[in-house]
């Protein structure tokens, strides 16, 4: 498979209070077109940082970041904005879903950003709701949903341009167990089945467990990293 991401020495600090504090500090990673990654490690480690950065939302200090084959370290905000929009969805522990709006027209939100009109938008966000199972929620809006209704709906918005690749961090930190398996099914369900590059940052260990390849941060390095058939292929030899 070929890789979507490719970062290469990535390093990034921040002053605060007059100090230097280095939260990545020089981490390499490749992920492959289609593949499943899950990013762990303990508060601090640089999880989300490094999510950030890999989503461009964070420039890193120094280091290089490739996605879909074009360097994004280095390109004018215009350009970088149009990658982002057309190649990473993001979901997030808060949903950051627009509370006026209903889930219909939360979903459809990154289609009226990009100019088109909510006519011709409409039948492929009530495709996505029928897809993650609230089509009979469309018209409720965010306050009349449970969370992890909500963040469905925030999945279905991410998916709405069709991205490559989707970035979640910590999708499940603010729901309760059986709410979490049910998003951990969903994001599986999407990978298999739109061949969906998705890397997700949790603290879930039951999520991390499941997933086919996991990375392991700490004090802003890598630890660990492991594929599922790596390590199948340890225990055969064994």
């Amino acid at each position: 498979m070929n890789a979507l991401v490719v970062a290469t020495d990535v390093k990034k600090s921040f002053r605060h209070m007059g100090r230097t504090l280095e939260v990545l500090r020089g981490v390499d990673i490749e992920i492959r077109d289609g593949e499943m990654l899950g990013i762990v490690g303990p508060s601090g480690a640089g999880k989300s940082t490094l999510l950030h950065c890999i989503g461009t939302l964070d420039v890193p200090t120094s280091g290089s970041i490739l996605l879909a084959g074009e360097e994004v370290t280095r390109l004018p905000g215009s350009r970088l904005a149009e990658l982002r929009n057309r190649t990473i969805g993001f979901v997030f522990q808060f949903h950051h879903l627009l509370p006026e709006f209903t889930a219909l027209e939360n979903v459809l939100m990154p289609g009226l950003v990009q100019g088109k009109t909510k006519h011709e938008l409409l039948p492929r966000a009530r495709a996505l709701l029928e897809e993650i199972g609230l089509e009979k929620r469309a018209l409720h809006r965010p306050g009349e949903l449970s969370g992890g209704e909500q963040q469905r709906v925030a999945l279905a918005r991410a998916l709405f341009l069709e991205p490559k690749l989707l970035l979640a961090d910590e999708p499940t930190g603010n729901l309760d167990s059986a709410t979490s398996a049910q998003i951990h099914d969903l994001l599986f369900a999407i990978n298999k089945q739109r061949g969906t590059t998705i890397v997700v940052v949790t603290h879930n260990q039951s999520l991390a467990a499941s997933m086919p390849r996991v990375m392991a941060l700490r004090d802003g390095h890598v630890e660990k990293d492991e594929r599922r058939e790596d390590r199948a292929a340890v225990v055969a030899a064994v």
